[in-house]
This record gives C-alpha cells, sequence and structure tokens, in this order.
C-alpha cells in the first residue's frame, strides 16, 4: 500500500544530491501535470467543435498518443523520492533498523537492475524510430495527422534515466544506514507512522493559516 513518507536533509554530500536531483524531478513532474491539463483542454475542445461546428480537434487521438509518456513516465522518479509508489509493506512496515535498511536495500537494487535495462531498451526503441535522413526526423509516424513518434519515444529513457539517479543515491542512503546503523537516514523516504502523519498535515496547515 502507499503510506506517508518524508525524507530528511542535512549538510552531508548525499543530501546535497538528493537536493539537486529534486529539482530535475520537481520540473518532470510539473510537465507532467501540464500533459494532463492539457489533454483536458483539447477534450474541450475537440467535444465543443464536435457539438456547436461539427468539426472536431485534428489529430486528438495522435495527441494522447504523444502525451502519455509525459503523463506515465515523468512523474516517477518524484514519487520514488517521496516513497509514494504503491507498495505491499506488510512484512517490510515489522521490520526496524538495520533489518529494514537491509530489505529496502535489496529492493532499490532489484528495481535498479529493471529500470536499466529498460533504459537499454527504450533508448533502442527510440533509435529505431529516429532518423536524421527522414522528413521530421522520423521513420514513423501517427496515423491521423502524421506526428512523428521519436519524440514520445524518447521520453520514456529520459525519465527512466533520471529514476536510475535517483536509485542510486537512495542506494548510497541505505547503504550508509545499514553499515552505520543510523535511525534517521538523509536522502531516502521514511515512513511515517499515523502520528507524524497527523502532525504533519496540522504543521502544513498552520503554515498556511
Amino acid at each position: 500500500m502507499a503510506g506517508s513518507a518524508s525524507v530528511l536533509e542535512d549538510g552531508s554530500a548525499l543530501s546535497r544530491w538528493d537536493r539537486k536531483l529534486l529539482v530535475l524531478e520537481r520540473w518532470l513532474a510539473l510537465l507532467s501535470g501540464l500533459a494532463v491539463f492539457s489533454l483536458m483542454v483539447m477534450a474541450v475542445v475537440s467535444v465543443g467543435g464536435r457539438n456547436f461546428f461539427n468539426a472536431p480537434l485534428p489529430g486528438y487521438v495522435d495527441w494522447i498518443e504523444q502525451a502519455m509518456p509525459l503523463i506515465a513516465f515523468m512523474g516517477i522518479s518524484y514519487a520514488q523520492r517521496d516513497g509514494t509508489h504503491i507498495r505491499m509493506d506488510i512484512l517490510i512496515g515489522r521490520l526496524k533498523g538495520r533489518a529494514l535498511w537491509a530489505a529496502e536495500l535489496l529492493s532499490v537494487v532489484l528495481i535498479l537492475a529493471l529500470m536499466m535495462a529498460l533504459v537499454w531498451g527504450s533508448w533502442a526503441h527510440f533509435d529505431r524510430s529516429f532518423d536524421m535522413t527522414k522528413p521530421m526526423w522520423s521513420r514513423d509516424s501517427s496515423i491521423d495527422i502524421g506526428l512523428p513518434i521519436w519524440p514520445a519515444k524518447l521520453l520514456a529513457p529520459v525519465a527512466f534515466s533520471v529514476l536510475c539517479l535517483r536509485l542510486m543515491i537512495q542506494i548510497i542512503g541505505y547503504g550508509r544506514a545499514l553499515v552505520l546503523g543510523l535511525d534517521a537516514p538523509v536522502a531516502v523516504p521514511l515512513v511515517q507512522d499515523a502520528a507524524a502523519q497527523a502532525a504533519a498535515e496540522a504543521e502544513q496547515l498552520d503554515g498556511k493559516g
């Protein structure tokens, strides 16, 4: 299940890398949100044009296909940083100390191995589509209005590469916690209990007031 998590910061080099990467992750998450908003606007224009002018937005499905990687992939590293991905923590939630860090470290290492394979595969998929000698540098295009497909295909390896950087930072963070026996390591998501979640929400509300 998904839980609320916090990421601690300090003046260490690892925490500085964490914060620098967070800036990029926030921009990518913003792009993902803008893509969702753009599709909403396009849906209104397309439906309105069909109903009132009998002229729906040309290439609406093509634009949806182009935006899907933005929506699906651009925010995954940001979610990984905050620990908000869906996960089953029935077992890990019962662990404490080094046992917890060892389990988290193993899971992140496995995720990194998978993502590196996906970077390689998705880049090869993009490379098959991209050709500078072709019109719009593309060997393939969308069916309706002929949009080049390679920009959408490029988004996957880019997003996965950023996620790999985030996973490397978390591997170092969990590794330090495991070796040093830390209670609250930096640069990794720390799952909060119900009381901590309530306190954090109250603090946010007080700040807004």
